[in-house]
């Protein structure tokens, strides 16, 4: 696993990057720096990678996961449901391959805000 440092605004999050194809490209690519897209509470970010569906992108997401949504190319993290959810459970619009997870507290996400500066960069062993 990858450690990453994700910053939105004034608040850093750490999280890891797990074993697939799609998080060792963003890994070799960091750092990658971007404008919040706040979706209900999914925050999401254009990132400069193309990359096609994996086998096993979901919709169905849990609190926590880091994803890449191949069709808008952005980093997804998920924190709560989105205007897609059925239930607490985070959906994404359409089939994100995920990336990790987020390994620390969550609860400043919520505090993120449309156009907020957001970074992820290689975090501490």
């Amino acid at each position: 696993m990858t450690k990453i440092v994700i910053i939105c605004g004034d608040k850093a999050f750490d999280a890891e990057l797990n074993h697939s194809a799609t998080a060792s490209a963003i890994a070799e690519n960091l750092p990658i720096e971007g404008w919040a897209n706040v979706w209900g509470e999914e925050i999401y970010f254009e990132i400069p990678l193309s990359m096609p569906a994996e086998v096993g992108a979901r919709e169905i997401m849990e609190v926590g996961e880091l994803a890449y949504w191949p069709v808008g190319r952005a980093f997804c993290i998920f924190f709560g449901p989105t205007p897609v959810s059925s239930d607490e459970r985070p959906r994404a619009y359409s089939p994100v391959n995920v990336v990790g997870r987020l390994t620390g507290d969550i609860t400043g996400l919520k505090s993120v805000r449309n156009g907020d500066p957001v970074k992820i960069e290689v975090g501490a062993d």
